[in-house]
């Protein structure tokens, strides 16, 4: 009813990442919010972030959690877990503790929309463009209703897509493997021909 408030439908579920990348895709301002909807981040906190952007002449205010209420341990530790393994092997300084819960310029959000993946880690993507990104200490509240639509096994896909989007670890570790189970074949070839040749294997195995 309020016609300053548009909403996208998507065709399908295209998951949290490439449903964000819709909607930022038809935002107009010049100062953009990206925000959950359960209200675990409260909207009442963009006044302060706008000051806070305009007091650092910052191109992203990026909120930063100091409490997360209403979490169990499990998620609380896998969570820290995570922020401290991508930060031991990527090269792009993504904060600790933090979400998609942000104040971005109109300049970031253009660099952000032109960028083409389509396995979206957002928030990895916006410290990577760079600029002046300054934290914005908070505590987050418990869910307001509902439960979580992040369960473990899409949890850990969207730790898989943010690692292998940032980091060449797993690949180098891949061509790792591949040369040593390379060489290890090669010299296994190697003996099984010699050992043909001087009759020290069994007939029709080579």
């Amino acid at each position: 009813r309020d016609s300053r408030v548009v909403a996208v439908q998507l065709m399908r579920n295209h998951g949290h990442q490439l449903a964000l990348t819709a909607g930022l895709s038809i935002c107009r301002g010049e100062r953009i919010l990206i925000i959950d909807a359960d209200l675990q981040d409260p909207p009442e906190l963009l006044p302060e972030m706008i000051a806070l952007m305009e007091r650092q002449d910052a191109d992203v205010v990026y909120a930063q959690r100091r409490q997360r209420e209403g979490e169990t341990l499990f998620k609380r530790f896998t969570a820290a877990a995570f922020y401290r393994l991508i930060g031991k092997m990527t090269d792009v300084a993504i904060p600790p503790d933090t979400g998609d819960f942000r104040l971005v310029t109109r300049r970031v959000l253009d660099l952000l929309l032109a960028m083409p993946e389509r396995h979206r880690f957002i928030r990895g993507m916006v410290a990577w463009i760079g600029g002046r990104q300054v934290a914005f200490p908070y505590d987050r509240k418990a869910r307001a209703a509902g439960e979580t639509k992040y369960p473990l096994s899409r949890m850990v896909r969207f730790a898989v897509d943010a690692i292998t989007g940032f980091s060449v670890v797993p690949l180098m570790a891949s061509m790792t493997i591949g040369w040593g189970m390379a060489v290890i074949g090669f010299a296994f070839a190697l003996y099984s021909v010699i050992g043909w040749a001087f009759g020290h294997v069994l007939p029709g195995w080579t």
